[in-house]
């Protein structure tokens, strides 16, 4: 259905797409403390102002929801399809090194920047699919809206504020993921495990920990001061870890205390093996040193012994677990804040279908007291699962294979996109399944012909559930 003459249009309109994704980059959309007006602080209010005129100079009737989303309607008729896509990010983080975060580059057909792939660049990209299917005046039965949020990266608290006002569409997507079709999302819990010592650190030797700085985000750095134990004897057992882990250790000695830095890999907490974790590796360094004996190192301890370094599964907290349909849990100890008196340390999981409170949730707990740790968290999320045979995973399939060429087919995931709590809705794109893009780490990119793929692929679906 008039997929010749979209791709003829995003041909002439290619460059211009890119150039639009490259003005969302450029602004830090990174949540921050509420202002008036800005429930998540400037960034996120600026980058939903420079999408409302984008949006307003193609002609469609746009809607801003007290700065917590954006809604771009494509018709007045009744509403059919829901597209949600985020412009929020997470911070920068370390180790750029092609460009900065917020000054997008082309190099070698690839877009480089914070949000390429997660999710400005898809968001602009279903925006161009309705821009191409108004400018070629194909008419719609039905209304598209595109949805843009602005804090997804920390709750998805505005989608809740949306709803409060709109109801559902009869179905919906987000490419906020990867192709073909996410249909299963796998359930999960976070929350931290804290700590407070009778003694303080001046009897153990560590003086404080500090590592991470997002729940879902797999931290790349962590750093930790300590005294007591020679330069030497703490660099044997960094050069003894470093061969086990592939983690990188600085260490500097100054008049009073050594400062430890460990660098590993960032990355998504949905898919922790594929990343390396610092605060489990900084963890699993003090442990094995000879510290003296005291409460504070003895929590410490009982910390790294249920949150072991390169246990992503579980198997030391006693919660590993998998299933057919969605895999196995994971889960990733992202955030720790340690000091004289205490700790505070932020945990994600991810957990399939046979997952529940009683086996995942209550187990945790248990051991976390049991070894003498105080566990905060609320109930588990439950997982999100749309049927292979409905009418939208049927059209999104059929779509994808005629302008792909490819076999589709569902895939269930980690992560929970922005359809996680809606009835009929599943992730669709924009990544290209089993890519990596740096998503949430260093040198984030998207392939600008991906994106245009993107486009063409939710002009057709439009154009399927719409006319």
């Amino acid at each position: 259905m008039y997929k010749s003459e979209i791709k003829e249009y995003f041909k002439k309109h290619s460059e211009e797409m890119i150039q639009d994704i490259c003005r969302l980059i450029r602004i830090r959309s990174v949540r921050e403390a509420s202002m008036d007006g800005m429930p998540y602080g400037q960034g996120p209010a600026g980058v939903l102002e420079e999408s409302e005129k984008m949006a307003g100079s193609m002609g469609f009737s746009v809607t801003n929801y007290d700065n917590y989303v954006l809604a771009i309607d494509f018709n007045e008729k009744e509403k059919q399809l829901d597209i949600l896509a985020h412009l929020d990010v997470v911070p920068e983080g370390e180790g750029w090194s092609i460009t900065e975060a917020y000054k997008p580059v082309v190099i070698n057909g690839r877009l480089y920047g914070r949000g390429a792939i997660d999710d400005k660049g898809p968001a602009v990209a279903a925006l161009y699919a309705m821009k191409a299917i108004k400018d070629l005046n194909i008419p719609l039965n039905k209304n598209v809206r595109l949805i843009l949020g602005a804090d997804e990266e920390c709750g998805s608290s505005d989608l809740s504020y949306y709803y409060k006002y709109e109801g559902e569409a009869p179905m919906s997507v987000s490419p906020d993921a990867e192709f073909p079709v996410i249909n299963l999302e796998k359930g999960g819990l976070g929350g931290a495990i804290t700590a407070e010592y009778k003694d303080d650190a001046l009897i153990s030797g560590v003086l404080r920990i500090n590592g991470g700085d997002k729940q879902n985000v797999v931290p790349g750095r962590a750093y930790a001061d300590v005294f007591g134990l020679s330069k030497i004897q703490i660099e044997e057992s960094c050069t003894n870890v470093e061969k086990l882990t592939d983690l990188h250790y600085i260490v500097e000695e100054y008049n009073d205390y050594i400062h430890i830095e460990v660098i590993g890999e960032t990355g998504h907490a949905a898919s922790p093996q594929k990343a390396n974790n610092s605060v489990t590796g900084i963890i699993g360094l003090l442990t094995s040193l000879p510290f003296q004996e005291s409460n504070s190192y003895k929590s410490l301890k009982a910390l790294g012994s249920l949150f072991p370094h390169g246990d992503w599964a579980g198997e030391a907290a006693g919660i590993k677990m998998r299933d057919e349909i969605s895999g196995e849990l994971s889960i990733s100890l992202n955030m720790i804040d340690y000091g004289p008196r205490g700790f505070r340390a932020v945990f994600d999981s991810r957990c399939p279908l046979c997952a529940n409170s009683e086996n995942m949730r209550d187990v945790l707990e248990r051991n976390c007291s049991q070894a003498g740790l105080r566990f905060e968290a609320g109930s588990m999320y439950p997982p999100h699962y749309v049927p292979e045979d409905s009418i939208l995973v049927k059209t999104l399939l059929k779509c994808y294979k005629e302008v792909t060429g490819r076999e589709g087919n569902c895939v269930a995931i980690g992560g929970g996109t922005y359809v996680h709590r809606l009835q009929n809705g599943v992730a669709f794109g924009a990544a290209m399944s089993g890519k990596e893009y740096n998503v949430h780490g260093a040198n984030e990119f998207a392939e600008v012909k991906e994106l245009i793929t993107c486009a063409e692929l939710y002009a057709q679906v439009i154009l399927e559930l719409c006319c």
